[in-house]
């Protein structure tokens, strides 16, 4: 009896540790939250850390994923209805691609709509299916492109800032008379080709181009010869070795004292200040046009937030979004971003950036141009061939009407729905 009993105590002890370890080794809840960028990997986890340290006891983890080649992923991922709880992508054709399939909650009755710029939600409604105005996606940071500028030698050079066409025109003329390069170009790496284009098409060409082009009944070149032009005259200001300088190389020698100005955005400002911590700069906005109110910050969404409407853990998922875009945190992502906010009274305040701060907050900025393009219109490829072209002596003439031409033809075989 004496060895039944302690049989029977042996059993409910081995049954009561074996609860024990299964309750110890019990998986909280997993929410995905996919983003699209590998490069603010590090402070997106720092925010998902601290969201899940206040959450610790509802057993809920939210888990960062950032896998290379986003694009095709969720492309995969989608066709498979493998949707993500959580989604931080670019606002450009890849968000309209998820957006258009139908997949994505409806974000308008959340408590933090109001707080939102209403110039960096409009981009998100232009390039939505039927350029519908829910917010499926929040915007979250934006970037801005225009002319870097090496504030000591505007200084040196007693330069002003240009507010039209001409006045940069004679900036150029100044800065070459002086001895100096007007500007550092990084064409071996084509997507800085885009660079100028961005910064001046939505100053000049005509309202609505975008959907015009989508729907055949204007082309570019019956529209972007101005655009063309003037982007071939600021080759002719460029470094000798545009088409063979890396961005990598010609972001240092510009942080050392190479050249004048440089057309590019806010993300080459922590490379400069990596090659040179007292390297001066800032920038504006590329004054494209003669009329100064048609010149704008080209400014887009360079991350917005989005939530699978299907997920089980939908609640959750918006408490998450909510929580990013509290002030502190949206102020915690632009500053380690040097990037701008979508978030109302969230400033960057980095004088690097102080020459375009007034517009981007009174929004006074224009989409990229290239985010209403299709995504297999590889502009940046065309205005390569179009830049050496240049190089090799090709006259403008016959360079401009080959060049948009092309652009239409290709632009023509990619606009497939």
């Amino acid at each position: 009896m004496k060895r039944k009993m302690v049989a029977m105590w042996a059993l409910a002890a081995l049954a009561l540790t074996t609860m024990t370890l299964a309750g110890c080794g019990k998986k909280e809840k997993e929410i995905e939250f996919f983003s699209s960028k590998s490069e603010n990997a590090a402070i997106l986890q720092s925010l998902v850390d601290a969201f899940n340290q206040a959450h610790t006891e509802s057993g809920v983890t939210i888990v960062l994923n950032t896998p290379a080649d986003p694009g095709t992923v969720l492309k995969t991922r989608l066709a498979k209805n493998d949707v993500p709880d959580i989604m931080a992508l670019g606002g450009d054709n890849n968000y309209k691609e998820v957006q258009e399939t139908g997949v994505l909650a409806d974000l308008s009755k959340e408590s933090y709509m109001d707080s939102i710029q209403e110039s960096y939600l409009q981009m998100v409604y232009d390039v939505q299916k039927g350029k519908e105005a829910i917010p499926y996606a929040v915007p979250y940071a934006a970037n801005a492109s225009g002319v870097l500028y090496n504030v000591d030698k505007f200084n040196e050079l007693n330069l002003k800032i240009p507010k039209t066409w001409d006045e940069f025109i004679e900036v150029i003329h100044k800065i070459e008379q002086a001895g100096e390069e007007p500007f550092v170009f990084t064409f071996k790496d084509a997507w800085t080709g885009l660079c100028p284009w961005n910064s001046m098409a939505p100053d000049l060409q005509p309202e609505g181009f975008a959907e015009d082009r989508r729907t055949g009944t204007t082309t570019f070149a019956a529209t972007h010869q101005e655009i063309a032009e003037k982007y071939l005259e600021l080759l002719k200001h460029a470094q000798n070795d545009f088409m063979g300088t890396t961005y990598d190389d010609g972001n240092k020698a510009f942080a050392n004292g190479k050249g004048v100005m440089m057309i590019n955005g806010n993300w080459a400002i922590n490379q400069f200040t990596n090659a040179n911590p007292d390297f001066h700069v800032d920038m504006f906005a590329l004054p494209s046009s003669n009329d100064e109110s048609k010149n704008y910050v080209t400014s887009g969404v360079d991350m917005l937030l989005c939530a699978n409407k299907d997920s089980k853990n939908l609640a959750i998922a918006k408490e998450f979004l909510a929580f990013l875009l509290e002030q502190k945190n949206a102020k915690a992502y632009i500053d380690d971003q040097f990037a701008f906010s979508a978030v109302k009274g969230v400033e960057q305040k980095d004088a690097r950036v102080a020459g375009v701060k007034e517009d981007i907050g009174k929004g006074k900025v224009a989409n990229f141009p290239d985010h209403d393009y299709p995504s297999a219109f590889n502009l940046s490829a065309l205005l390569s061939e179009y830049s050496l072209n240049h190089v090799n002596g090709m006259g403008d003439a016959e360079n401009i009407a080959a060049f948009l031409a092309d652009c239409d033809k290709k632009y023509d075989a990619a606009n497939v729905e």
